[in-house]
């Protein structure tokens, strides 16, 4: 199983980033000791000062699928969860300093927190779902899939292209604008149309 993540794929989120809007899906992994399950404590990382959120929509492949044609990829999906990609944004900017890749700074222990999936059916329109993130009760993120640039589908089709997409395997499509730090003992909330998804703490 792997953990496919989708960057920049809100536009406010690019540009809170200063970074240009991708005109085709930009994607790194993250490996499977990234998970965070059953709403566990996240401990803070000993090796970064800056650690931000970013709270995603997460899709579960359900399908062995290769160079998927996009109208095809609704085959490949049926289940939803909601996940946070964790980054220590200063060791990142360290490695983009230098002009080094920055797995360190997103692929580390626990940094992939994740519910549980529920059936894409019980949701209203997966394609236009209102999300957010709450930080101590205060909403400090908050999305729709419709504002994404890249489609779940037109993620799929083009990931595909590169990488064989096996089932059980994870993409977690991009986070909206509002990204920020987290710190000891804060309480994080996540939301998918307006339903508790996830609810653990920073220790």
């Amino acid at each position: 199983m792997k953990i496919i993540c989708i960057g920049r794929n809100y536009a406010d989120h690019a540009r809170e980033m200063s970074s240009p809007l991708p005109v085709e899906p930009v994607f790194f992994l993250k490996p499977d000791s990234c998970l965070l399950r059953n709403n566990q404590p996240f401990f803070y990382p000993k090796f970064t000062k800056e650690l931000h959120h970013e709270v995603e929509v997460v899709i579960k492949i359900c399908r062995l699928g290769k160079s998927i044609g996009e109208k095809y990829a609704p085959r490949y999906y049926s289940e939803v969860a909601l996940g946070i990609d964790f980054t220590a944004r200063d060791i990142q900017q360290q490695c983009k300093e230098k002009g080094l890749p920055w797995e360190k700074a997103k692929a580390f222990d626990g940094a992939a927190p994740i519910s549980s999936f529920i059936p894409i059916a019980e949701l209203q329109n997966l394609h236009a779902a209102d999300f957010r993130l709450d930080i101590n009760d205060k909403t400090v993120q908050q999305g729709n899939t419709a504002h994404m640039i890249f489609s779940f589908d037109s993620i799929i089709a083009y990931v595909s292209q590169f990488i064989t997409l096996k089932t059980g395997d994870l993409i977690y499509t991009g986070t909206p604008s509002g990204v920020g730090p987290v710190n000891i003992g804060d309480r994080l909330k996540g939301y998918l149309e307006g339903r508790l998804m996830f609810d653990f703490y920073v220790r």
